[in-house]
C-alpha cells in the first residue's frame, strides 16, 4: 500500500516538533533530566506513529510488498501546574 494523501498530509501541516516524542505514564527521575523547550502559542502538535513499516527478506525475482507507516497528528493543550497552599504567618 502507497502511503495515501491523507497520511501525508499529516506529515507535512503546522509547525511540528521534530523528533520522537514518548509518552510518560509515571513519574520518573529522568523526567527531572529531560530538557524543557519554550512553546508560542497554546499547544504542541506532534506525529504520532500508529503502525511502524515492515520490513522483509526476499529471494531474488521476488515481487516485494509495500509497507507504510500510517501517523496520527496529536496536539498537546498546554496547562498550568500549581497549587494554593494556606501557611501560618505565627
Amino acid at each position: 500500500m502507497a502511503l495515501t494523501l491523507a497520511e501525508a498530509a499529516k506529515l507535512s501541516n503546522d509547525v511540528l516538533l521534530k523528533g520522537v516524542i514518548e509518552t510518560i505514564i509515571q513519574e520518573s527521575p529522568v523526567l527531572q533530566r529531560l530538557p524543557f523547550i519554550e512553546v508560542v502559542g497554546n499547544g504542541l502538535t506532534y506525529n504520532q506513529e500508529n503502525a511502524a513499516p515492515s520490513a522483509a527478506f526476499y529471494d531474488v525475482g521476488d515481487a516485494w510488498a509495500e509497507s507504510t507507516p500510517t501517523f496520527t497528528q496529536v496536539t498537546a493543550t498546554l496547562k498550568i501546574l500549581g497549587g494554593d497552599a494556606d501557611i501560618d504567618n505565627l
